[in-house]
């Protein structure tokens, strides 16, 4: 078992070869060891006149012995320079020395040899499901094509700097952060988000490194160098995510720390007590063969690998399923955390809404005279950069409506505009800019939740239209799938009014919706359902003001694609689409993961029970301990890569 250490120097393409190399060292071991060992059991049970030597037997199994045991003999004495005595290579190196002192070769080859094995698939499964995620994020171009009047040229990706445009192809992948100059174009964003359906991008929005410019050139602003951008931070927090281990793994360890000299004191009994037993009654036969059997049975059964293998590759392996699937866990501890969520809180804008204005009605005093209002107050703000106003005038363009020049435009901060279109005086901006004119106009409009843009043309009042942030597209979906997970307390919390946060909850079917709040009114409120041990919570954010509800959480989620350096770097888990349906797949890989974990552990405890109690009462051989060792390590090696090939959609 590589300690962390090893574990974070093993990440440089040195350790990577070198790793490979001892891996094809391995195999070759095993292999000399499993032809000499299935041929000395052929020449054994066969009775070949020469193979009954017993210098002859012990020369042929020692040969089959040395290339496995000799690594485990290595690791052992690394151990006890290192002062670390209770190891699992300690424990196999002395079942098998003890297999070959009472004259039992083949199961002092066994021990070694599947031992060796199972530590191969082992570090197989691991490597496979490494390798799977690396594949998925660290997919970035090393080469980058730079643009400019005088030409195109190709460079190292990591030569590009931050301000440079550079140019991508139709199929190729984008190398580097930056912002889109071209005009709107489709992406295929799958290796960042898990999406398999393209997403268009407009101009002047981000690109990130990783996505594939889908049927047009492209050309990139750069924002970010080669290394910052948002794909090498991923990579790096899933090669990190190891280090961060769950409560259950980290008892485990601890566990096996305890749990190890123990049984290797009750091996010792297992010998003692029946000696120091016929010294007391002379009439009972003490055979120290059949004891020393016993024990080494004892000692072969009680090695604690299937627990300190399976569990970490367990959440290993949850981590890399969820990263398929865009979502990104910092560690096993946050998998097993999820898996309890009972409550969560979302933020409103930009994690259940899109996070930015769309029109969605428009309302005339004349039906009949609706692009002409629509065109007077795009014209009337097309020159404000206010969020409201551009919604107004990309709906405008979505509309093909021509714009109109104005002239004497004059913008009063809290109230709106004032501009001359066409000769016509125009008043585009809030009812209270209304009331400044003395224009009349219908008093229920000041009850309507969402923001609205009234208009008045030649001192009449025209109409308004109304501007709402709107759900995702998902957002319905994945309040009806947390319910069906179990999850009774949905909530919002939102600065926004209370009566926009109270439609959209009614809108999703959450369980409370509150508005009105500030930064710190989030902290209380989250503050107390942390304080309440039966509950864990999630809180699910974007914004730099929802960093610290994110650190404070049980479990902190956040919206990566658009969502703020604080936010992504605070929480717990990281939402790569910015879809909030990911969030019931998250919760459902934790239980996944859970349950596999709760698997291996009691079906790895239950066998060696049975087993350890068989082997002190002589009934159980070395045979039935190396699979309670090692047949159970395999086994539960193999429910968990069996578990790392689902995916989740």
């Amino acid at each position: 078992m590589k300690n962390q250490s090893e574990e974070r120097s093993c990440r440089s393409g040195a350790c990577a070869a070198h790793n490979d190399h001892t891996h094809s060292q391995n195999i070759w071991g095993a292999s000399v060891s499993a032809l000499l060992f299935i041929t000395g059991l052929i020449l054994q049970y066969t009775e070949v006149p020469f193979f009954s030597l017993p210098a002859i037997r012990l020369c042929w199994y020692l040969a089959a012995y040395l290339p496995v045991g000799l690594p485990v003999l290595l690791e052992a004495w690394d151990g006890f320079r290192n002062k670390d005595f209770f190891t699992e290579h300690t424990l196999m190196s002395i079942a098998a020395f003890g297999a070959f002192f009472i004259g039992e070769y083949p199961e002092g080859v066994a021990v070694m040899l599947f031992y060796s094995i199972g530590e191969g698939l082992q570090e197989r499964a691991v490597r496979r499901v490494r390798q799977n995620i690396r594949e998925l994020v660290d997919i970035r171009p090393d080469q980058a094509t730079l643009w400019s009047d005088k030409g195109s040229s190709t460079l190292p990706a990591a030569e590009v700097l931050p301000g440079q445009t550079i140019e991508v192809r139709p199929g190729e992948r984008v190398p580097l952060d930056g912002t889109l100059l071209s005009d709107d174009a489709p992406f295929n964003t799958a290796a960042l988000t898990g999406e398999s359906i393209p997403r268009t991008i407009h101009t002047g929005e981000e690109v990130l490194a990783g996505m594939i410019a889908a049927e047009n050139p492209v050309r990139i602003r750069t924002t970010r160098p080669y290394g910052e951008s948002a794909l090498s931070r991923i990579l790096t927090m899933v090669e990190e995510a190891s280090s961060r281990k769950a409560r259950t793994e980290l008892f485990i360890r601890r566990f096996a720390r305890i749990y190890t000299p123990i049984v290797t004191g009750l091996a010792l009994l297992i010998v003692a007590l029946p000696w120091l037993w016929s010294l007391i009654h002379p009439t009972f036969v003490f055979s120290f063969d059949q004891w020393l059997s016993r024990a080494l049975v004892f000692l072969v059964t009680s090695c604690p690998c299937a627990l300190v293998i399976s569990v970490p590759l367990g959440y290993f392996s949850g981590i890399g399923i969820a990263s398929k699937a865009g979502i990104l866990f910092k560690g096993g501890n946050s998998l097993e955390t999820i898996a309890r969520v009972d409550t969560v809180i979302f933020d409103k804008t930009g994690t259940l809404t899109e996070g930015r204005f769309e029109v969605t009605e428009v309302h005339s005093t004349d039906d009949s005279q609706k692009k002409q209002l629509i065109r007077a107050i795009a014209s009337a703000e097309q020159t404000s950069t206010h969020p409201v106003a551009r919604a107004i005038i990309r709906y405008a363009e979505e509309q093909g409506i021509q714009l109109q020049p104005q002239t004497n435009a004059a913008e009063t901060a809290g109230y709106g505009i004032r501009a001359t279109i066409s000769g016509q005086e125009v008043l585009v901006g809030n009812t209270r800019l209304l009331d400044r004119f003395a224009i009349n106009y219908p008093t229920e409009i000041n009850t309507i939740p969402e923001t609205i843009v009234v208009c008045a043309i030649d001192k009449r009042y025209a109409g308004y239209i109304l501007i709402a942030d709107t759900p995702k597209a998902d957002a319905a979906r994945a309040v009806s799938e947390l319910k069906s997970l179990g999850i009774g307390d949905i909530r919002i919390l939102s600065g926004d009014r209370q009566s926009l946060v109270q439609k959209l909850g009614e809108r999703l079917g959450t369980t409370t919706a509150t508005g009105d709040l500030l930064p710190g009114d989030k902290m209380r409120i989250l503050e107390e359902l942390k304080g309440d041990s039966d509950h864990t919570t999630a809180f699910v954010g974007d914004g730099f003001n929802d960093a610290p509800a994110l650190a404070i959480s049980d479990i902190g989620i956040a919206m990566g694609q658009l969502g703020s350096d604080a936010a992504i770097e605070t929480a717990d888990v990281v939402i790569q689409s910015d879809q909030p349906s990911r969030i019931p797949t998250a919760i459902r890989i934790g239980h996944l993961t859970r349950r596999i974990v709760r698997q291996n552990i009691i079906f790895a405890l239950g066998i060696k029970a049975v087993v350890l109690t068989l082997g002190a009462a002589g009934i159980a051989n070395m045979w039935e301990a190396v699979f309670a060792d090692v047949g159970v390590t395999l086994l539960a090696v193999l429910n968990v890569v069996r578990v790392s090939a689902h995916r989740f959609k």
